[in-house]
């Protein structure tokens, strides 16, 4: 499979850069991106809620009536659940959301995301470009000239390139990372992908591990 290099203005450059089919021309597994994506929103989670059981509260623990003979229901101290203020029932502890996925699986949930961008027509590639300085105004001119206006759209580098990655730090449609930086669920949100010509290469050796 090849694609057609454009350049930053959105013109063919008249190359054409090859993707590997065992890594872009998959068929998608649904679940082993949905297990991926559930990982990612996981590992987000900061887990730190609580809410006080009965012996972490502070208060009498005086038996508020005698057990029987008052026809009314057994209680304990004040601090029961069974009371407005009293303690929660199994209530929440902070806990840490994230668990684990294999390689294997973490690497066909990425080769699914990027096969189906393929499929849908919302992947491109283009030449690796910089700017002198970082400028807002020249990086929306760039997603302008490749068709890109109000489409949520990830940039992906093959290397750091400060001035590109600060230029684009004010859009909110848009997102600019490094390949190593990149997971399934940035490339899934994103309507379209755009390919640095440098991060093919280095996207296709990775996922051949």
């Amino acid at each position: 499979m090849e694609l057609v290099v454009l350049d930053k203005k959105g013109k063919e450059t008249g190359r054409k850069v090859a993707l590997d089919d065992a890594i872009f021309g998959v068929e998608p597994n649904e679940h082993v991106v949905y297990l991926e994506v559930k990982q990612y929103l996981a590992a987000q989670r900061q887990g730190t809620h609580k809410s006080k059981e009965r012996s972490e509260l502070s208060g009498s623990t005086r038996k508020l009536h005698r057990q029987k003979g008052t026809g009314g229901s057994r209680k304990g101290d004040i601090n029961s659940p069974l009371f407005r203020g009293g303690a929660r029932v199994f209530g929440p502890k902070p806990r840490d959301y994230r668990f684990k996925l294999n390689k294997t699986l973490k690497r066909l949930a990425k080769k699914s995301v990027l096969s189906q961008k393929i499929k849908d027509s919302n992947l491109k590639v283009v030449e690796d470009f910089k700017f002198e300085a970082p400028k807002t105004k020249d990086f929306i001119q760039v997603v302008n000239d490749l068709g890109l206006a109000n489409r949520k759209t990830l940039f992906v580098l093959g290397e750091t390139n400060k001035f590109v990655y600060l230029s684009s730090r004010n859009l909110q449609e848009t997102k600019v990372l490094e390949y190593s930086e990149v997971s399934s669920y940035d490339i899934l949100k994103a309507a379209e992908v755009v390919l640095f010509e440098s991060s093919v290469e280095k996207i296709q050796e990775n996922l051949r591990k």
